[in-house]
């Protein structure tokens, strides 16, 4: 049976379509580009989550795990799993331009080492080029350590992913 360590959850600011997931301590895996999913993108050692608003802030939810869990159900409209690495234990969630209110866990909660993410989204298609005042958007990353693979796509069944994917 897979263990949900602990959690959290936190409004996360956007600016530009995206929020970034990164390790201080070097760089977090190699480049995947934003149209192999259209929803997380790694370049220069950083991987970005790829939102449909411009500008405001996300839901994201964040679950720990020993191992694999089973994905978030039908409600998520995209959901990629993909390998980052952290040199220094601080792989986080963090804002492009402005810091969380409140920081979440480090994703790295066993240390450094080799992470799976499994990121879904759902709600990118409601307000794409905005910056809305309230929350349309909600990640949840799951996470759990294990050897580094290949990005795998879940589900893409949201407008915006589609467009992205088709750059």
């Amino acid at each position: 049976m897979n263990e949900q360590a602990t959690h959290g959850q936190q409004l996360v600011p956007v600016h530009y379509h995206q929020f970034r997931i990164s390790d201080e301590g070097g760089p977090v895996g190699p480049d995947l580009p934003p149209e192999h999913n259209g929803l997380v993108e790694v370049q220069d050692g950083i991987a970005t989550v790829l939102t449909g608003i411009h500008t405001g802030e996300v839901d994201v939810t964040v679950t720990f795990h020993t191992s694999a869990p089973q994905p978030g159900g039908a409600d998520w409209e995209e959901i990629v799993e993909v390998s980052l690495h952290s040199a220094s234990g601080e792989l986080m969630v963090r804002g492009l331009m402005a810091d969380l209110d409140e920081e979440l866990p480090e994703l790295s909660f066993d240390g450094p080492g080799d992470y799976r993410l499994r990121v879904h989204a759902r709600g990118r298609d409601t307000a794409v080029d905005l910056a809305p005042d309230d929350i349309t958007e909600w990640y949840l990353i799951q996470v759990w350590p294990a050897p580094a693979r290949e990005a795998t796509v879940l589900r893409q069944t949201d407008s915006y992913g589609a467009s992205v994917r088709a750059q």
